[in-house]
């Protein structure tokens, strides 16, 4: 059955909102507040290219890591929860994750490589799973046992792999995995002690953890393999891309982990989960004022924060079952959310506003297939339901980079003197 703490949603309404400095009504104003034109003039010098095969590879290992940690954290939670049919759903979501990042190992090391990824990976996926089921049972030995496999068999086995492979020194990769192995931890730790504040400052160290694991085994491929990847995956234009990526991507992970606590009735932890998804928030705009200026870091913080609470409240409406509150959520998101941010980015950014009213649309879109698919598993959870959850959920999140990708290139192209170096 749903459980609609309704209270607990408008009070997360206060929380998405708080940063905004002009929210969406019903009746307001549908004036769209823009970087002044002056920020928005092109700037001096050539522009670093930010989409060579060595780029795109960067962006790909980062959003594939970025992805592992936010699925893999899913059924963590799913499983401390006893949400059975969730568990498995993002588990073969997790699976999937893991043969894409072998997969490309595969392809650039060959097949033997490949195989050898994949088996290492999915044991410490399982390992990880004996952690959650010890922590779950409170079996000491159980959790002894897995920390014992990840940290005596896992990380010397791919550290081995990854350092052979790319010629990175072993002892960095040893540092960089056994960090990730910790880092995770945290989380399964804090979620077991439902301790959700800690669970997603941690959760955002986790996520953020992973680009340094990305970050140099890509560019240590593309230096190997630059017949293959050729191009700088380094430039301060990539570095952007990246990093507007990864904020996007862990945006709908974090948005759709609220949602999913708000509908189950885990008040605490969707209260968590929205100060960190306003802090990615708040994120999102400091890099946007870096390159435009503080007035447009103040409007895209308005606008961004305003679709986060209409969110809140489809998933309000959907947790009481009210349609009224669900068309009005939609219809903000639709008549004022999707045409004042598309056309606050095509201001300073030349993208046309039709690509970008398209592309944001198509967010919201595939957004709200996951919040439904939650309300509809709440009410009587099923491998079914469940594995639309997880399946919606991984595609909006891949949807990310069709925003991601067209929009960093064109802001580096806006003010090229901002990326030099």
């Amino acid at each position: 059955m749903v459980r609609p703490f309704i209270a607990t949603l408008a009070a997360g309404t206060l929380v998405l909102a708080a940063c905004s400095t002009s929210t969406n009504t019903s009746s307001g104003s549908s004036t769209t507040p823009t970087p002044a034109a002056s920020a928005s003039a092109p700037g001096s010098g050539t522009a670093p290219v930010v989409d060579s095969a060595a780029a795109n590879l960067r962006v790909t290992v980062n959003l594939l890591l970025g992805e592992h940690i936010s699925l893999a954290v899913k059924a963590v939670d799913a499983a401390l929860n006893g949400r059975t049919q969730d568990f498995m759903a993002y588990g073969t979501q997790l699976n999937t994750n893991g043969t894409d990042i072998c997969g490309l190992i595969g392809q650039v090391y060959g097949a033997d490589a490949g195989t050898s990824c994949n088996g290492i990976w999915s044991a410490h996926d399982g390992d990880f799973v004996e952690y959650t089921q010890g922590l779950a049972a409170n079996d000491s030995a159980k959790k002894a046992d897995a920390v014992n496999l990840l940290t005596t068999q896992y990380i010397p086995q791919f550290s081995n792999l990854v350092a052979g492979a790319t010629g990175l020194p072993t002892a960095t990769v040893t540092s960089l995995i056994t960090d990730h192995i910790m880092t995770t931890k945290a989380v399964v730790d804090d979620l077991g002690a439902k301790n959700y504040t800690q669970a997603a400052t941690d959760l955002r160290k986790a996520y953020a953890h992973m680009e340094m694991i990305a970050d140099p085994l890509a560019e240590a491929i593309a230096a190997q393999h630059a017949g293959t990847f050729p191009g700088d995956p380094k430039n301060a234009g990539v570095s952007f891309r990246v990093a507007l990526n990864n904020l996007l991507q862990e945006h709908v992970y974090l948005a759709t982990s609220a949602t999913q606590d708000a509908l189950i009735g885990n008040s605490a932890e969707f209260m968590a989960l929205g100060n960190a998804l306003n802090t990615n928030g708040t994120d999102l705009g400091s890099a946007i004022g870096q390159i435009y200026g503080a007035s447009a870091q103040t409007a895209f913080n308005g606008i961004w924060s305003a679709h986060n609470a209409d969110f809140v409240e489809y998933t309000q409406g959907l947790a009481a079952g009210d349609s009224a509150k669900q068309a009005d959520a939609v219809n903000l998101l639709t008549t004022q959310y999707l045409p004042q941010f598309a056309s606050f980015l095509a201001t300073p950014t030349g993208v046309p506003t039709a690509t970008l009213t398209s592309l944001i649309s198509d967010h919201i879109t595939t957004t709200k297939a996951v919040v439904d698919a939650q309300g509809a598993d709440a009410k009587t959870s099923t491998a079914a339901t469940a594995s639309a959850i997880a399946t919606a959920d991984r595609m909006a999140g891949k949807h990310m980079e069709m925003i991601g990708d067209p929009l960093a290139k064109a802001i580096v192209n806006s003010q090229p003197a901002k990326f030099q170096g």
